[in-house]
């Protein structure tokens, strides 16, 4: 006996697989969407890592441009001073700030002297005024210097007598700690102008302040 199924029937069935497929699609779709959304987050999340690193790798490229501008108007004895004092662990960012150099013409220390005059006072006045103030917690290497008239040692007690007149003078006077300086004496080994003229040896006759932090 055969078996007859209902049009109607058919028709439901029919309608029920067309929406189910439709459901399955829909839910493929909004998977796929999903999926989409979930990789463009991440996707944007590592364009913003990119980016940040990039800046932080310009601004290190910057930093290095700074510090060998620094360098370069740095003397030899200033280069030798921050190295001193970041071996020491004195600095809190290993990096120069200033160098000022006090000659006979400033300071007038005349021959064999390491007395401060009237003008070497005014002159670390303005030193203590200008750059100083606006360093506070910085570190200071006083280097005294004399000419080469006479032994070297001779000189190099001279150089530290000067550097550490200067240094009593600017934490006396001026409240920079003492713990924040150091003095040294490079006596007649470090000459800036010629010792075979007496204007040379005026001017080798010398207190150099290196600043730094």
């Amino acid at each position: 006996m055969r078996k007859f199924v209902s049009p109607a029937i058919v028709i439901l069935l029919v309608a029920g697989l067309t929406v189910t497929g439709c459901a399955s699609k829909k839910y493929v779709q909004e998977q796929v969407a999903n999926s989409e959304s979930t990789t463009n987050a991440k996707i944007g999340e590592v364009q913003t890592s990119v980016e940040g690193n990039q800046k932080e790798i310009s601004a290190l490229h910057q930093k290095d441009a700074e510090m060998q501008k620094q360098l370069d108007k740095m003397s030899a004895t200033a280069k030798e001073a921050l190295d001193r004092a970041t071996k020491a662990g004195k600095l809190a960012e290993g990096s120069f700030v200033a160098e000022v150099v006090l000659t006979d013409n400033d300071v007038q220390f005349g021959f064999d002297n390491y007395k401060l005059s009237d003008e070497a006072k005014a002159a670390l006045d303005a030193f203590a005024e200008k750059i100083i103030k606006g360093n506070k917690g910085g570190y200071l290497e006083i280097q005294g210097h004399t000419d080469n008239i006479g032994s070297e040692s001779y000189n190099l007690s001279l150089g530290y007598k000067r550097a550490e007149k200067v240094m009593k003078y600017l934490a006396s006077d001026k409240g920079f700690p003492l713990h924040r300086m150091n003095v040294t004496s490079y006596g007649e080994y470090k000459p800036i102008a010629d010792n075979g003229t007496s204007e040379g040896r005026a001017q080798n006759r010398r207190v150099a302040l290196v600043l730094m932090k």
